[in-house]
């Protein structure tokens, strides 16, 4: 039986634990408002955050992920669009016959 890798590294969970633990004592707050934070999902988000920052193992965010693929998207509509402008003009171009 293979063994898949690891998305997140150890100390990206050890890191997420601490955000939880510190979501249930009550003293976790948030990076831009500074307000407690209540929710696991964002606690767990903080963590992952964190470990992101510290360079440990962990994925990228969702939300970057889908901007990288519409950017793409986007850079190869352009390209299609560029080659296809360049073969139709080739092909439309009028050869001039010389008459003698």
């Amino acid at each position: 039986m293979a063994r898949t890798a690891r998305k997140y590294s150890k100390g990206a969970s050890r890191d997420v634990e601490r955000a939880m633990k510190k979501r249930k004592a009550g003293t976790l707050k948030s990076g831009g408002s500074g307000r407690k934070v209540k929710s696991r999902r964002q606690a767990i988000a903080i963590g992952l955050s964190e470990a992101r920052r510290e360079g440990k193992k962990v994925p990228p965010k969702k939300s970057a992920r889908s901007a990288a693929k519409k950017t793409a998207k986007t850079a190869s509509k352009t390209s299609r669009k560029k080659t296809a402008k360049k073969t139709s003009r080739k092909t439309t171009k009028k050869t001039s016959s010389k008459k003698g």
